[in-house]
């Protein structure tokens, strides 16, 4: 960039008006009906929920070669094709039961992240389906009328 371009570039930017930043807020007009971006109802945190439970289930029937064909003494046919190997001397006896031993291992992992992601969602929707209607019972009185706005104001205070 030539020095005359740096210097027209910072001209126009001073005739636009204050070279302030600002920072921590949003424009007037955010778009989008003045609501916040990320909107999450019962109904999608159970769909996920539910989705995560889905593949949890899929994922332990198809993915488990560490266990698939499984003989008398408990090895997969993964596993016993790579101690076959390995009787004959075969490198890749080894290379092959390394394999499965990270694929289970990672099978696992992902098993449990998909059972805590379902988990976590359900007591999630759960709990805060108790807190609503906590929140709802308490912003009556007892005769089952609505608490005045001038009440609630004293809490934020």
């Amino acid at each position: 960039m030539a020095w005359d371009e740096w210097e027209q570039l910072k001209a126009q930017a001073a005739e636009k008006g204050s070279t302030g930043m600002r920072l921590n807020q949003l424009p007037a007009d955010p778009g989008g009906g003045g609501q916040g971006d990320f909107v999450a109802s019962q109904d999608d945190l159970g769909a996920v929920g539910h989705d995560a439970f889905i593949l949890h289930g899929d994922l332990g029937k198809q993915a488990d070669i560490a266990g698939a064909g499984m003989d008398k003494n408990g090895a997969g046919s993964t596993m016993q094709a790579a101690g076959n190997l390995k009787s004959h001397n075969f490198a890749f006896g080894s290379a092959l039961e390394t394999t499965v031993s990270v694929w289970d291992t990672q099978l696992k992992t992902l098993l449990q992240a998909c059972a805590h992601i379902s988990n976590h969602l359900n007591y999630s929707k759960k709990m805060h389906a108790n807190d609503d209607a906590e929140v709802g019972i308490s912003l009556h009185h007892r005769d089952g009328s609505a608490v005045p706005v001038s009440e609630l104001n004293k809490y934020f205070k």
